[in-house]
């Protein structure tokens, strides 16, 4: 088992394709939008064809309307038979969850979700100040989570992630990432914005809005998705659009390499020439 990281528009999924290809592996995708069904030009997912090349996970799994977090990928990870595969993607969270390790959770059921609503920061502050700590006030969605595990098991979670400690899913990955330049990256997110556009961009996301009617989706607020919306409602005219995707996603990018340095120290980092050299000649 191997992965493969490096940020968006770096040319993973070419690299992966190419290496399945020749050794016979399959691909689970690492991405976070890729994941949902009718998000095909946003996602910049791989193509039809691609897809039906080499046998892929993670993609096209669940509809934009339902609930996706890295539990559900850890689902996805262990419900595949063969694990002869390459680990491919931008959202690296995903790969570094599964080799730390995720604590088994309560059960919570919608009552104790429901109840969880009615308390804020300042009541999990006064029941758990160490955990109140790792949360900003108004992170609704994890102070929520927080609650209902206090709710569901009686303990506080610091108390309950300390009985329940993680535990790794993945034991041994060889990780390989991209590095590449920024003004070489910039390029590439460029040449992929305008694909995106001339494959529809802008119809994809009308339709998407159209059928679920609900901007606080993930999927309506992805890097690509959202700004079509503004433009939409006015924000933007077509060329500032486009060049609002491109700096977007060059921050995302950003933020991609940044975490993928901090987070994974026994990895081999080279430019995408050099590493296809090694990965193809293995």
């Amino acid at each position: 088992m191997i992965a493969l990281i490096g940020p968006t528009a770096s040319g993973k999924s070419d690299l992966a394709i190419k290496f399945a290809l020749k050794y016979g592996y399959e691909i689970l995708s690492l991405d976070s939008l890729s994941i949902y069904k009718e998000v095909d030009i946003a996602s910049a997912k791989p193509l039809k064809e691609e897809l039906e090349l080499v046998k892929h996970y993670g993609i096209n799994e669940i509809y934009p309307n339902e609930k996706f977090d890295v539990m559900k990928f850890i689902e996805i990870y262990e419900k595949i038979k063969n694990k002869k595969i390459i680990i491919v993607g931008g959202t690296s969270f995903y790969l570094k969850a599964m080799l730390s390790g995720i604590s088994p959770m309560p059960k919570i059921d919608d009552e104790i979700k429901k109840e969880a609503l009615k308390y804020n920061w300042e009541f999990l502050n006064d029941i758990d100040k160490e955990w109140a700590n790792k949360i900003k006030p108004e992170d609704k969605y994890r102070i929520s989570k927080a609650i209902e595990i206090y709710l569901a098991t009686n303990l506080v979670p610091s108390k309950y992630f300390k009985l329940n400690p993680p535990k790794p899913i993945i034991q041994n990955c060889d990780i390989y990432e991209i590095a590449v330049d920024r003004s070489v990256l910039r390029e590439r997110i460029v040449k992929r914005t305008t694909k995106m556009f001339e494959m529809g961009l802008i119809d994809e996301v009308a339709y998407l809005e159209s059928k679920y009617r609900d901007r606080t989706l993930p999927v309506l607020k992805a890097i690509g998705v959202k700004e079509v919306l503004d433009y939409f409602n006015g924000v933007y005219d077509k060329e500032s659009l486009k060049q609002k995707i491109i700096t977007n996603t060059a921050r995302l990018a950003k933020r991609q390499q940044t975490f993928n340095k901090t987070q994974f120290e026994n990895k081999i980092s080279l430019p995408l020439e050099k590493l296809e050299k090694i990965l193809l000649n293995k």
